[in-house]
């Protein structure tokens, strides 16, 4: 074959490629998206996904599939968004355990940054320190003090090693200086339920998997653990304000994909988000569930997940935890 003829026969395959992938990214979404949340439903990952995907869902006229693939702290999920193909197709919430797993986990199936593609920031969510109500502790003191006078012997869950409900839990053992057991579940909500059944005496879930169950008054709520008060939980003082000085734990929670995503579809999914986010009815409903609605970037949460990578590794070596 004529070389020229070669040549412009390869060049028109490359444009149509070319044209072709440009197209489908403009006509993004034409099926459904898959949104991955690596733990059981019902805790705040769980939560989030789920309002989020329901506007998405509106906005693209696609139905978005909350699937949840719960185990060890997002990790199952975390691998099969890594895999998916880069089409924007499969995504994930995650929270920002998904970055410590780094510095807890000494083997991991997938850098928590460098493999995937940040999509939008969600929320801050603060957790809060509640107890059965057979401890008899009704304040951040009161609660530390039994646990001094009893050490190793009192429990409590997360949602799973690493995530922020045990880092809460661990920072507050160092702040207080007391010791008690911990015990990893496979989601917030398992947690909770064996809370509420007595068989743990405490816990440091997220605002949204626990406000209901405090204001029931199935759990007593003592402390949040961020610098300012909860918008769900107004009446409740932070632990740093209720004598465990300089205590704080805040912890994000995002929507990610693999890496390598085009940007016209992580832009769109980006500025779908922060619209909803931006609204007056999602901010007050999601503030009155104990999440603090954030905006940003897909370049800002970037650097959120790369710079509590390195903060967080600080604390997990420090508390000691590391898991094979």
């Amino acid at each position: 074959m004529n070389i020229k003829i070669l040549t412009g026969c390869m060049v028109h395959a490359a444009l149509i490629v070319t044209a072709s992938t440009a197209h489908a990214q403009q006509e993004y979404p034409i099926k459904p998206i898959r949104m991955i949340v690596g733990v059981a439903p019902g805790g705040a990952t769980d939560i989030l996904a789920r309002a989020v995907g329901a506007r998405l869902s509106e906005a693209f006229k696609q139905q978005v599939i909350v699937e949840n693939r719960p185990g060890a702290n997002h990790i199952i999920g975390g691998e099969l968004t890594a895999k998916s193909p880069k089409d924007g197709y499969t995504i994930q919430m995650i929270p920002e355990g998904f970055v410590i797993n780094a510095s807890v986990y000494t083997k991991l199936p997938f850098d928590p940054v460098k493999d995937f593609s940040p999509i939008a920031i969600v929320a801050n969510v603060p957790n809060v320190l509640v107890v059965h109500p057979s401890l008899p502790a009704r304040t951040v003191k009161q609660f530390a003090a039994i646990a001094r006078a009893r050490p190793g012997q009192l429990s409590y869950g997360s949602s799973s090693v690493g995530s922020p409900s045990h880092m809460s839990g661990e920072m507050f053992k160092v702040f207080a200086k007391v010791d008690y057991v911990h015990v990893p579940y496979k989601g917030q909500s398992l947690a909770l339920v064996d809370l509420m059944g007595g068989h743990i005496q405490f816990l440091f879930p997220s605002i949204p998997s626990a406000v209901q169950h405090v204001r029931s008054g199935k759990l007593v709520a003592l402390g949040v653990t961020t610098a300012q008060r909860a918008t769900a939980l107004p009446d409740i003082p932070t632990i740093h304000e209720a004598g465990i000085t300089g205590y704080e734990v805040s912890g994000w929670y995002g929507v990610i994909g693999p890496a390598g995503l085009p940007q016209p579809v992580v832009g769109k999914l980006n500025k779908e988000i922060n619209d909803y986010l931006q609204t007056p009815a999602t901010r007050k409903q999601l503030s009155s569930e104990g999440a603090e609605p954030r905006t940003g970037t897909p370049e800002e949460f970037g650097v959120a997940m790369a710079t509590d990578l390195q903060k967080w590794a600080k604390v997990v070596a420090a508390a000691g935890i590391k898991i094979k």
